[in-house]
């Protein structure tokens, strides 16, 4: 899989432009518009990955890429404010009980709030984790049906996620994605970095939709297997 993934871009005809237009676009996003095709070309990449396409798709539709790069970010917003909200209520709880728990003479909070707001914190990074977890999955059932409903399946999502061939391919799109942006940040003072992170982003992308269309496909034979 993940052999795949580093050759998707190279395989395609025109891999050298399609690198150099997603560089540019990249370093270009502060302008909204063109990360918006940048997001709309990793769309095509999930898709592509899904499909288990061997060459990575060209720049092309210039319309439908922001339009589908707009659809991602919503999608994105979404998962973000459902692990920032449950996050800040935890701690917004935490601050208020220890406000009012503090020990009068010294103001240090006492044992309890202090054990509250370990667990509370490891909820935290726990929850975030799952939404980092199960959120690529969304996105990949977005651009497979070309439906932003589909993003929120949970059915489809959870049977997808909870897979080995899913927690593979996000296993390894972590990995990769932190590897390659620590080269492509290292080079971030040459021309060649902003190249590096988009080639990141292609390869992230694949190992998402590669994961999740095997981990469904896998999940959906088992079921039909059970009904005989």
């Amino acid at each position: 899989m993940l052999g795949d993934a580093l050759s998707y871009l190279k395989n395609s005809d025109d891999w050298i432009p399609t690198l150099l237009i997603g560089g540019v676009l990249s370093a270009l996003s502060v302008l909204i518009l063109p990360a918006f095709v940048v997001q709309g070309y990793l769309v095509r990449v999930l898709r592509g990955a899904a499909k288990k396409d061997r060459a990575a798709p060209s720049f092309t539709d210039w319309g439908g890429l922001a339009v589908d790069g707009l659809k991602l970010f919503v999608v994105s917003v979404v998962y973000g404010l459902a692990a920032m909200v449950p996050i800040v209520a935890v701690l917004f709880a935490v601050f208020g009980i220890s406000s009012v728990t503090t020990d009068p003479t010294t103001g240090a909070p006492n044992a309890a709030v202090g054990i509250l707001g370990l667990v509370a914190t490891l909820f935290v990074l726990l929850f975030g984790v799952l939404v980092g977890y199960f959120a690529p999955a969304g996105y990949a059932n977005f651009a497979v049906e070309d439906s932003l409903g589909a993003a929120f399946d949970v059915s489809t999502i959870v049977a997808a996620a909870t897979t080995s061939e899913y927690l593979k391919g996000w296993l390894l799109a972590v990995v990769a994605g932190v590897v390659l942006g620590l080269v492509g940040a290292a080079l971030s003072a040459l021309v060649v970095g902003v190249f590096v992170l988009f080639y990141a982003q292609v390869v992230t992308y694949y190992l998402f939709g590669r994961g999740f269309a095997e981990g469904l496909s896998k999940k959906r034979r088992g079921v039909a297997e059970s009904n005989f």
